[in-house]
Protein backbone atom coordinates (compact mmCIF):
# COMPACT_ATOMS: atom_id res chain seq x y z
CA UNK A 1 0.00 0.00 0.00
CA UNK A 2 1.53 3.34 -0.80
CA UNK A 3 2.26 5.59 2.18
CA UNK A 4 0.72 8.55 0.73
CA UNK A 5 -2.87 6.55 0.42
CA UNK A 6 -2.38 5.56 4.12
CA UNK A 7 -4.98 8.71 5.35
CA UNK A 8 -7.34 7.46 2.76
CA UNK A 9 -7.64 4.10 3.85
CA UNK A 10 -8.47 4.36 7.50
CA UNK A 11 -10.68 7.40 7.11
CA UNK A 12 -13.27 4.22 5.48
CA UNK A 13 -13.71 2.73 8.72
CA UNK A 14 -14.85 5.39 10.58
CA UNK A 15 -18.07 4.94 8.78
CA UNK A 16 -20.10 2.02 9.45
CA UNK A 17 -22.37 0.47 7.50
CA UNK A 18 -23.69 4.57 7.37
CA UNK A 19 -26.70 3.76 4.75
CA UNK A 20 -27.48 0.32 6.27
CA UNK A 21 -26.08 -2.99 7.45
CA UNK A 22 -26.55 -5.24 9.82
CA UNK A 23 -26.03 -3.46 13.40
CA UNK A 24 -27.06 -3.62 17.26
CA UNK A 25 -30.93 -3.51 17.47
CA UNK A 26 -31.35 -4.89 13.89
CA UNK A 27 -32.58 -8.07 11.98
CA UNK A 28 -30.40 -10.79 11.34
CA UNK A 29 -32.30 -12.70 8.63
CA UNK A 30 -30.12 -11.83 6.16
CA UNK A 31 -27.05 -12.85 7.92
CA UNK A 32 -26.92 -16.28 5.79
CA UNK A 33 -26.45 -13.55 3.14
CA UNK A 34 -23.25 -12.74 4.31
CA UNK A 35 -19.97 -14.03 6.12
CA UNK A 36 -19.80 -16.11 8.88
CA UNK A 37 -19.03 -13.32 11.70
CA UNK A 38 -17.60 -16.16 13.52
CA UNK A 39 -15.26 -17.33 10.72
CA UNK A 40 -14.47 -13.77 10.29
CA UNK A 41 -13.60 -13.41 14.41
CA UNK A 42 -11.76 -16.39 14.22
CA UNK A 43 -9.72 -15.09 11.01
CA UNK A 44 -8.71 -12.03 11.74
CA UNK A 45 -7.65 -12.71 15.60
CA UNK A 46 -6.02 -15.81 14.81
CA UNK A 47 -4.14 -14.60 11.24
CA UNK A 48 -4.37 -10.67 11.66
CA UNK A 49 -5.15 -8.52 8.42
CA UNK A 50 -2.55 -9.84 5.74
CA UNK A 51 -3.32 -6.36 4.23
CA UNK A 52 -3.33 -4.58 6.56
CA UNK A 53 -0.60 -1.66 7.66
CA UNK A 54 2.40 -2.56 9.83
CA UNK A 55 3.29 -0.99 13.16
CA UNK A 56 5.37 2.05 12.10
CA UNK A 57 2.22 3.11 9.55
CA UNK A 58 -0.08 2.90 12.72
CA UNK A 59 2.45 4.63 14.68
CA UNK A 60 2.31 7.49 12.20
CA UNK A 61 -1.42 7.28 11.83
CA UNK A 62 -1.63 8.14 15.55
CA UNK A 63 0.51 10.92 15.00
CA UNK A 64 -1.49 12.65 12.09
CA UNK A 65 -4.60 11.73 13.87
CA UNK A 66 -3.43 13.97 16.83
CA UNK A 67 -1.42 16.64 15.30
CA UNK A 68 -3.76 19.76 13.81
CA UNK A 69 -5.23 22.73 14.73
CA UNK A 70 -5.33 21.91 18.09
CA UNK A 71 -1.34 21.87 18.62
CA UNK A 72 -0.77 24.80 17.73
CA UNK A 73 -3.71 26.61 20.24
CA UNK A 74 -2.24 24.84 23.09
CA UNK A 75 0.56 27.77 24.17
CA UNK A 76 -2.95 29.82 25.14
CA UNK A 77 -4.42 27.04 27.09
CA UNK A 78 -1.15 27.28 29.17
CA UNK A 79 -1.72 30.85 29.86
CA UNK A 80 -4.98 30.05 30.61
CA UNK A 81 -3.88 27.09 33.34
CA UNK A 82 -0.81 28.76 34.43
CA UNK A 83 3.08 28.09 33.59
CA UNK A 84 2.82 25.34 35.76
CA UNK A 85 -0.28 23.95 36.91
CA UNK A 86 -0.88 24.19 32.64
CA UNK A 87 2.36 21.46 31.35
CA UNK A 88 1.27 19.59 34.38
CA UNK A 89 -2.42 19.18 33.63
CA UNK A 90 -1.75 18.57 29.94
CA UNK A 91 0.43 15.50 30.83
CA UNK A 92 -2.22 14.47 33.13
CA UNK A 93 -4.95 14.72 29.88
CA UNK A 94 -2.92 13.09 27.76
CA UNK A 95 -2.60 9.87 30.37
CA UNK A 96 -6.13 9.91 31.04
CA UNK A 97 -6.96 9.83 27.32
CA UNK A 98 -4.62 7.40 26.36
CA UNK A 99 -6.48 5.42 29.29
CA UNK A 100 -9.55 5.83 27.91
CA UNK A 101 -8.67 4.72 24.35
CA UNK A 102 -7.23 1.64 25.76
CA UNK A 103 -11.14 1.34 27.23
CA UNK A 104 -12.56 1.41 24.16
CA UNK A 105 -9.98 -1.10 22.36
CA UNK A 106 -10.35 -3.38 25.40
CA UNK A 107 -14.09 -3.40 25.39
CA UNK A 108 -14.22 -4.12 21.42
CA UNK A 109 -12.00 -7.29 21.73
CA UNK A 110 -14.15 -8.53 24.36
CA UNK A 111 -17.29 -7.96 22.62
CA UNK A 112 -15.77 -9.80 19.37
CA UNK A 113 -14.69 -12.37 21.41
CA UNK A 114 -17.82 -12.71 23.36
CA UNK A 115 -20.26 -12.54 20.29
CA UNK A 116 -17.32 -14.27 17.96
CA UNK A 117 -17.82 -11.59 15.41
CA UNK A 118 -15.01 -9.26 13.48
CA UNK A 119 -13.65 -6.28 14.87
CA UNK A 120 -15.97 -3.10 15.40
CA UNK A 121 -15.59 0.60 15.20
CA UNK A 122 -16.23 3.29 18.14
CA UNK A 123 -20.10 3.33 17.48
CA UNK A 124 -20.45 -0.79 17.11
CA UNK A 125 -18.80 -1.05 20.50
CA UNK A 126 -21.13 1.30 22.33
CA UNK A 127 -24.00 -0.35 20.89
CA UNK A 128 -23.45 -3.68 21.01
CA UNK A 129 -22.18 -3.55 24.66
CA UNK A 130 -25.57 -2.29 25.40
CA UNK A 131 -27.41 -4.21 23.64
CA UNK A 132 -25.91 -7.81 25.49
CA UNK A 133 -25.86 -5.55 28.58
CA UNK A 134 -27.58 -7.56 31.90
CA UNK A 135 -29.79 -4.32 32.26
CA UNK A 136 -33.04 -4.02 30.51
CA UNK A 137 -32.93 -0.52 29.93
CA UNK A 138 -29.30 -0.93 28.21
CA UNK A 139 -30.87 -3.06 25.55
CA UNK A 140 -33.56 -1.08 24.99
CA UNK A 141 -31.45 1.57 24.25
CA UNK A 142 -28.94 0.25 21.93
CA UNK A 143 -29.94 1.84 18.87
CA UNK A 144 -29.59 5.16 20.78
CA UNK A 145 -26.20 4.58 21.51
CA UNK A 146 -25.31 4.05 18.52
CA UNK A 147 -27.07 7.14 17.01
CA UNK A 148 -25.39 9.04 20.39
CA UNK A 149 -21.85 7.83 19.00
CA UNK A 150 -22.46 8.71 15.25
CA UNK A 151 -24.26 12.36 16.22
CA UNK A 152 -21.23 13.32 18.41
CA UNK A 153 -18.65 12.10 15.22
CA UNK A 154 -20.28 14.28 13.59
CA UNK A 155 -20.55 17.23 15.62
CA UNK A 156 -17.02 17.04 15.89
CA UNK A 157 -15.91 16.62 12.47
CA UNK A 158 -17.87 19.26 11.44
CA UNK A 159 -16.88 21.38 14.31
CA UNK A 160 -13.19 20.85 13.49
CA UNK A 161 -14.11 22.52 10.22
CA UNK A 162 -15.55 25.68 11.48
CA UNK A 163 -12.22 25.72 13.47
CA UNK A 164 -10.07 25.74 10.01
CA UNK A 165 -11.89 28.12 8.21
CA UNK A 166 -11.38 30.87 11.22
CA UNK A 167 -7.89 29.51 10.88
CA UNK A 168 -7.75 30.06 7.35
CA UNK A 169 -9.14 33.49 7.31
CA UNK A 170 -7.35 34.36 10.72
CA UNK A 171 -4.00 33.25 8.70
CA UNK A 172 -4.57 34.68 5.64
CA UNK A 173 -5.30 37.74 6.16
CA UNK A 174 -2.39 38.21 8.46
CA UNK A 175 -0.30 36.91 4.98
CA UNK A 176 -2.01 39.52 3.10
CA UNK A 177 -2.08 42.68 5.31
CA UNK A 178 0.14 44.15 7.91
CA UNK A 179 -1.39 46.32 10.44
CA UNK A 180 0.36 49.85 10.76
CA UNK A 181 -2.62 50.90 13.59
CA UNK A 182 -5.19 50.04 16.08
CA UNK A 183 -7.90 51.33 13.78
CA UNK A 184 -5.85 49.16 10.69
CA UNK A 185 -6.16 46.05 13.02
CA UNK A 186 -10.21 46.87 13.38
CA UNK A 187 -10.93 47.07 9.99
CA UNK A 188 -9.09 44.23 9.04
CA UNK A 189 -10.63 42.06 11.85
CA UNK A 190 -14.31 43.56 10.32
CA UNK A 191 -13.19 41.91 7.02
CA UNK A 192 -12.19 38.85 8.83
CA UNK A 193 -15.34 36.99 7.58
CA UNK A 194 -15.06 38.09 4.00
CA UNK A 195 -11.79 35.79 4.10
CA UNK A 196 -13.70 33.34 5.45
CA UNK A 197 -16.16 33.94 2.63
CA UNK A 198 -13.80 33.75 0.18
CA UNK A 199 -12.68 30.25 1.03
CA UNK A 200 -16.10 29.17 0.74
CA UNK A 201 -16.55 27.97 -2.67
CA UNK A 202 -13.22 26.57 -3.08
CA UNK A 203 -13.73 24.04 -0.12
CA UNK A 204 -17.04 23.52 -1.35
CA UNK A 205 -15.60 22.37 -4.67
CA UNK A 206 -12.59 20.48 -2.63
CA UNK A 207 -16.09 18.65 -0.70
CA UNK A 208 -16.71 17.25 -4.04
CA UNK A 209 -14.02 14.77 -4.37
CA UNK A 210 -16.35 11.59 -2.89
CA UNK A 211 -13.15 9.35 -3.54
CA UNK A 212 -10.92 10.41 -0.66
CA UNK A 213 -7.69 8.53 -2.31
CA UNK A 214 -7.89 10.88 -5.20
CA UNK A 215 -6.37 13.12 -2.61
CA UNK A 216 -4.09 10.97 -2.02
CA UNK A 217 -1.13 13.00 -3.04
CA UNK A 218 -2.62 16.39 -1.47
CA UNK A 219 -2.97 14.47 1.60
CA UNK A 220 0.59 13.76 1.61
CA UNK A 221 1.98 17.25 0.23
CA UNK A 222 0.01 18.73 3.00
CA UNK A 223 1.39 16.48 5.62
CA UNK A 224 5.14 17.37 4.61
CA UNK A 225 3.61 20.83 4.94
CA UNK A 226 2.71 20.81 8.31
CA UNK A 227 5.37 19.35 9.38
CA UNK A 228 8.27 21.88 8.04
CA UNK A 229 5.80 24.27 9.70
CA UNK A 230 5.94 22.87 13.13
CA UNK A 231 9.86 22.17 12.71
CA UNK A 232 10.26 26.53 11.79
CA UNK A 233 7.73 27.14 14.58
CA UNK A 234 10.23 25.21 17.12
CA UNK A 235 12.60 26.85 15.58
CA UNK A 236 11.59 30.36 16.17
CA UNK A 237 10.15 29.62 19.97
CA UNK A 238 13.52 28.38 21.67
CA UNK A 239 15.86 31.68 20.48
CA UNK A 240 14.19 33.49 23.15
CA UNK A 241 12.51 31.64 26.56
CA UNK A 242 11.30 34.70 27.57
CA UNK A 243 11.15 35.93 31.83
CA UNK A 244 9.59 32.51 33.94
CA UNK A 245 9.20 35.26 36.55
CA UNK A 246 6.49 36.99 35.35
CA UNK A 247 4.20 34.41 34.15
CA UNK A 248 1.84 33.27 36.83
CA UNK A 249 2.08 30.06 37.79
CA UNK A 250 -1.87 29.50 37.78
CA UNK A 251 -4.42 31.16 36.29
CA UNK A 252 -7.92 32.50 37.85
CA UNK A 253 -10.49 29.27 38.05
CA UNK A 254 -12.94 30.91 35.54
CA UNK A 255 -10.12 30.50 32.60
CA UNK A 256 -9.43 26.93 34.04
CA UNK A 257 -12.75 25.57 31.49
CA UNK A 258 -11.06 27.14 28.42
CA UNK A 259 -7.71 25.21 29.21
CA UNK A 260 -9.97 22.44 29.54
CA UNK A 261 -12.08 23.01 26.30
CA UNK A 262 -8.59 23.35 24.37
CA UNK A 263 -6.55 21.10 25.33
CA UNK A 264 -9.46 17.87 25.30
CA UNK A 265 -9.79 19.30 21.56
CA UNK A 266 -5.75 18.78 20.74
CA UNK A 267 -6.32 15.37 21.83
CA UNK A 268 -8.71 14.95 18.63
CA UNK A 269 -7.36 11.07 17.46
CA UNK A 270 -10.04 8.72 19.48
CA UNK A 271 -12.16 8.52 16.81
CA UNK A 272 -9.29 6.88 14.16
CA UNK A 273 -8.29 3.95 17.21
CA UNK A 274 -10.69 1.34 16.03
CA UNK A 275 -10.38 2.01 12.54
CA UNK A 276 -6.63 1.98 12.79
CA UNK A 277 -6.34 -0.79 15.61
CA UNK A 278 -8.88 -2.62 13.04
CA UNK A 279 -7.01 -2.31 9.93
CA UNK A 280 -3.48 -3.57 11.42
CA UNK A 281 -1.37 -6.37 10.39
CA UNK A 282 -0.54 -7.55 13.56
CA UNK A 283 -3.59 -6.29 16.06
CA UNK A 284 -1.66 -7.62 19.16
CA UNK A 285 0.85 -4.84 18.47
CA UNK A 286 -1.31 -2.12 18.57
CA UNK A 287 -1.12 -1.47 22.35
CA UNK A 288 2.14 -0.58 21.82
CA UNK A 289 1.62 1.37 19.08
CA UNK A 290 -0.70 3.32 20.84
CA UNK A 291 1.47 4.03 23.78
CA UNK A 292 4.19 5.50 21.52
CA UNK A 293 2.85 7.18 19.27
CA UNK A 294 0.62 8.97 21.99
CA UNK A 295 3.42 9.26 24.34
CA UNK A 296 5.10 11.12 21.36
CA UNK A 297 2.06 13.71 20.80
CA UNK A 298 1.99 14.05 24.80
CA UNK A 299 5.80 15.35 24.83
CA UNK A 300 5.01 17.04 21.47
CA UNK A 301 2.24 18.83 23.16
CA UNK A 302 3.45 19.73 26.13
CA UNK A 303 6.76 21.02 25.10
CA UNK A 304 5.15 23.60 22.27
CA UNK A 305 2.87 24.83 24.38
CA UNK A 306 5.00 25.51 27.29
CA UNK A 307 7.99 26.94 25.29
CA UNK A 308 5.10 29.05 23.02
CA UNK A 309 4.01 30.85 26.00
CA UNK A 310 7.33 30.88 27.58
CA UNK A 311 8.45 33.03 24.29
CA UNK A 312 4.59 35.00 23.84
CA UNK A 313 4.37 35.67 27.12
CA UNK A 314 0.66 36.84 27.79
CA UNK A 315 0.28 38.03 24.36
CA UNK A 316 0.07 34.59 22.87
CA UNK A 317 -3.39 34.28 20.39
CA UNK A 318 -5.52 31.38 19.53
CA UNK A 319 -2.63 29.96 17.32
CA UNK A 320 0.99 30.43 17.88
CA UNK A 321 1.06 31.33 14.11
CA UNK A 322 -0.49 34.86 14.40
CA UNK A 323 2.22 35.74 17.19
CA UNK A 324 4.70 35.00 14.76
CA UNK A 325 6.05 38.63 13.37
CA UNK A 326 5.84 39.38 9.71
CA UNK A 327 9.80 40.85 9.30
CA UNK A 328 10.79 36.98 8.27
CA UNK A 329 9.88 35.27 5.53
CA UNK A 330 10.04 32.01 6.98
CA UNK A 331 7.40 33.06 9.43
CA UNK A 332 5.25 33.70 6.82
CA UNK A 333 5.90 30.39 4.52
CA UNK A 334 4.97 28.86 7.90
CA UNK A 335 1.22 30.58 7.83
CA UNK A 336 0.85 29.86 4.27
CA UNK A 337 2.10 26.09 4.81
CA UNK A 338 -0.11 25.09 7.45
CA UNK A 339 -2.93 26.40 5.94
CA UNK A 340 -2.48 24.74 3.15
CA UNK A 341 -2.42 21.98 5.60
CA UNK A 342 -5.39 22.58 6.69
CA UNK A 343 -7.29 23.52 3.79
CA UNK A 344 -6.51 19.87 2.58
CA UNK A 345 -7.62 18.46 5.90
CA UNK A 346 -10.81 20.06 5.91
CA UNK A 347 -11.91 17.63 3.08
CA UNK A 348 -10.17 14.50 4.93
CA UNK A 349 -12.27 16.28 8.24
CA UNK A 350 -15.71 16.43 6.47
CA UNK A 351 -15.57 12.87 4.95
CA UNK A 352 -16.63 11.44 7.90
CA UNK A 353 -20.31 13.39 8.76
CA UNK A 354 -21.02 13.56 4.83
CA UNK A 355 -21.02 9.41 4.67
CA UNK A 356 -22.95 9.39 7.95
CA UNK A 357 -25.45 11.93 7.08
CA UNK A 358 -26.19 11.80 2.86
CA UNK A 359 -26.21 8.27 2.15
CA UNK A 360 -29.49 7.55 4.48
CA UNK A 361 -31.33 10.56 2.40
CA UNK A 362 -30.26 9.20 -0.66
CA UNK A 363 -31.29 6.25 0.10
CA UNK A 364 -35.02 7.66 0.25
CA UNK A 365 -34.61 9.03 -3.30
CA UNK A 366 -34.76 7.82 -7.03
CA UNK A 367 -31.50 7.48 -8.71
CA UNK A 368 -32.05 9.89 -10.80
CA UNK A 369 -32.08 12.60 -7.50
CA UNK A 370 -29.18 10.74 -5.56
CA UNK A 371 -25.77 12.29 -7.45
CA UNK A 372 -27.79 15.73 -7.25
CA UNK A 373 -28.83 15.59 -3.73
CA UNK A 374 -25.22 14.46 -2.92
CA UNK A 375 -23.77 17.50 -3.99
CA UNK A 376 -26.57 19.98 -2.84
CA UNK A 377 -26.23 18.51 0.27
CA UNK A 378 -22.64 18.45 1.04
CA UNK A 379 -22.73 22.27 -0.05
CA UNK A 380 -25.21 22.66 2.62
CA UNK A 381 -23.35 20.95 5.15
CA UNK A 382 -20.33 22.45 4.02
CA UNK A 383 -22.03 26.22 4.16
CA UNK A 384 -23.59 25.11 7.79
CA UNK A 385 -19.93 24.64 9.07
CA UNK A 386 -19.38 28.39 7.35
CA UNK A 387 -22.13 30.12 9.06
CA UNK A 388 -20.86 28.76 12.64
CA UNK A 389 -17.06 30.28 11.60
CA UNK A 390 -18.64 33.66 10.87
CA UNK A 391 -21.09 33.82 14.24
CA UNK A 392 -17.67 32.69 16.21
CA UNK A 393 -14.73 34.47 14.13
CA UNK A 394 -12.67 33.41 16.88
CA UNK A 395 -10.16 30.40 17.08
CA UNK A 396 -9.81 30.36 20.50
CA UNK A 397 -13.33 30.10 21.22
CA UNK A 398 -14.70 27.85 18.29
CA UNK A 399 -11.86 24.98 19.67
CA UNK A 400 -12.89 25.49 22.95
CA UNK A 401 -16.56 24.85 22.35
CA UNK A 402 -15.97 22.29 20.05
CA UNK A 403 -13.88 20.69 22.71
CA UNK A 404 -15.88 21.31 25.42
CA UNK A 405 -18.71 20.07 23.72
CA UNK A 406 -17.67 17.12 21.38
CA UNK A 407 -14.65 15.65 21.98
CA UNK A 408 -14.92 15.51 26.03
CA UNK A 409 -17.97 13.22 25.22
CA UNK A 410 -16.24 10.80 22.94
CA UNK A 411 -12.67 10.82 24.59
CA UNK A 412 -13.62 10.94 27.95
CA UNK A 413 -17.51 10.69 28.83
CA UNK A 414 -17.95 7.20 27.18
CA UNK A 415 -15.39 5.10 27.00
CA UNK A 416 -15.50 4.44 31.08
CA UNK A 417 -19.01 4.17 31.06
CA UNK A 418 -19.35 1.75 28.06
CA UNK A 419 -16.48 -0.07 29.68
CA UNK A 420 -18.82 -0.63 32.52
CA UNK A 421 -21.83 -1.43 30.58
CA UNK A 422 -19.72 -4.17 28.84
CA UNK A 423 -18.45 -5.99 32.05
CA UNK A 424 -21.90 -5.66 33.53
CA UNK A 425 -22.33 -9.28 33.39
CA UNK A 426 -19.21 -9.50 36.00
CA UNK A 427 -18.81 -8.66 39.59
CA UNK A 428 -16.82 -5.29 38.99
CA UNK A 429 -14.19 -3.96 40.73
CA UNK A 430 -14.10 -1.11 42.95
CA UNK A 431 -11.09 0.39 41.39
CA UNK A 432 -12.92 0.09 38.03
CA UNK A 433 -16.28 1.41 39.17
CA UNK A 434 -14.63 4.42 41.25
CA UNK A 435 -12.05 4.98 38.09
CA UNK A 436 -15.01 4.82 35.70
CA UNK A 437 -16.89 6.90 37.40
CA UNK A 438 -14.32 9.72 38.33
CA UNK A 439 -13.45 10.13 34.94
CA UNK A 440 -17.01 10.15 33.41
CA UNK A 441 -18.10 12.65 36.26
CA UNK A 442 -14.70 14.94 35.11
CA UNK A 443 -15.55 14.66 31.77
CA UNK A 444 -19.11 15.65 32.21
CA UNK A 445 -18.00 18.54 34.19
CA UNK A 446 -15.71 19.72 31.86
CA UNK A 447 -18.34 19.19 29.41
CA UNK A 448 -20.43 21.68 31.41
CA UNK A 449 -17.93 24.52 32.73
CA UNK A 450 -16.48 24.63 29.46
CA UNK A 451 -19.86 24.97 27.37
CA UNK A 452 -20.82 27.30 30.20
CA UNK A 453 -17.81 30.06 30.25
CA UNK A 454 -17.16 29.60 26.43
CA UNK A 455 -21.11 30.70 25.87
CA UNK A 456 -20.42 33.64 28.55
CA UNK A 457 -17.34 34.65 26.46
CA UNK A 458 -19.53 34.80 23.20
CA UNK A 459 -22.48 36.56 24.93
CA UNK A 460 -20.64 38.91 26.67
CA UNK A 461 -16.94 39.26 26.31
CA UNK A 462 -16.18 42.41 28.37
CA UNK A 463 -18.51 41.15 31.31
CA UNK A 464 -16.57 37.57 31.19
CA UNK A 465 -13.37 38.46 31.29
CA UNK A 466 -13.75 41.02 34.08
CA UNK A 467 -15.95 37.90 36.22
CA UNK A 468 -12.94 35.42 35.22
CA UNK A 469 -10.18 37.45 37.12
CA UNK A 470 -11.47 37.02 40.29
CA UNK A 471 -11.82 34.50 42.12
CA UNK A 472 -14.80 35.78 44.30
CA UNK A 473 -16.82 36.41 41.40
CA UNK A 474 -17.17 34.02 39.49
CA UNK A 475 -19.89 34.64 36.56
CA UNK A 476 -23.43 33.36 37.00
CA UNK A 477 -26.13 33.26 33.87
CA UNK A 478 -28.18 35.92 34.83
CA UNK A 479 -25.66 38.42 35.38
CA UNK A 480 -23.99 37.49 32.08
CA UNK A 481 -27.27 37.88 30.43
CA UNK A 482 -28.15 41.47 32.57
CA UNK A 483 -24.72 43.34 31.56
CA UNK A 484 -25.45 41.95 28.14
CA UNK A 485 -29.15 43.34 28.11
CA UNK A 486 -26.88 46.22 29.09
Amino acid sequence: MPSQQLDMEVMTPLIENPGGGRGAGQDEENSDEDQDPELLHARYYEKGNSQGITFTQALIHLLKGNIGTGLLGLPLAVRNAGIIVGPLCLVLMGAVCVHCMHILVQCSHHLCERLKRPPMGYSDTVAFAMEHSSYQCFRNSARFGRHLVNFFLVLTQLGFCSAYFVFLAENIKQVGSIPTSQKQATVLEYYLRLYMLFFLPFLILLVFMKDLKNMAVLSLVANICMAVSVIIIFQYITTDFGDFQHLPLTSPLGKFPFFFGTAIFAFEGIGVVLPLENQMKEPKQFPLALNIGMGIVTVLYVVLATLGYLHFGDDIQGSITLNLPHSAWTNQMVKILYSFGVFVSFAIQFFVPAEIMIPPIQAKLQESWRAPCDMMLRGLLVCVTFSFAVLIPRLDLVISLVGAVSSSTLALVLPPLVELITFSDRPLKPVMLVKDLLIAVVGFIGFLAGTYVTLAEIISPAAFIHASTSAAHYPTVISVVLIHLR
